[in-house]
C-alpha cells in the first residue's frame, strides 16, 4: 500500500507504522537494509516527514 497523503500526526504515524510492518516482513524500507530495528525506526520516521513535507 503506498504511504498516504497529508501533514497530519495521524497519517505521519500510519505512514511511519507501514514502513516499519514492511521492514519487518522483507528487511527493506525503500532501497535501503537498515541493520537494527532502531535504524529502521530513524529511517520510517525520516521518510514519513519528507513524505509528509512533499505534499
Amino acid at each position: 500500500m503506498p504511504l498516504q497523503k497529508g501533514k497530519s500526526k495521524k497519517v505521519i504515524s500510519s505512514n511511519i507504522k507501514e514502513l516499519l510492518h514492511k521492514f519487518k516482513q522483507d528487511g527493506t524500507i525503500g532501497t535501503s537494509h537498515p541493520k537494527s530495528m532502531e535504524k529502521a525506526q530513524q529511517q520510517a520516521v525520516a521518510i514519513a516527514y519528507s513524505v509528509a513535507r512533499k505534499r
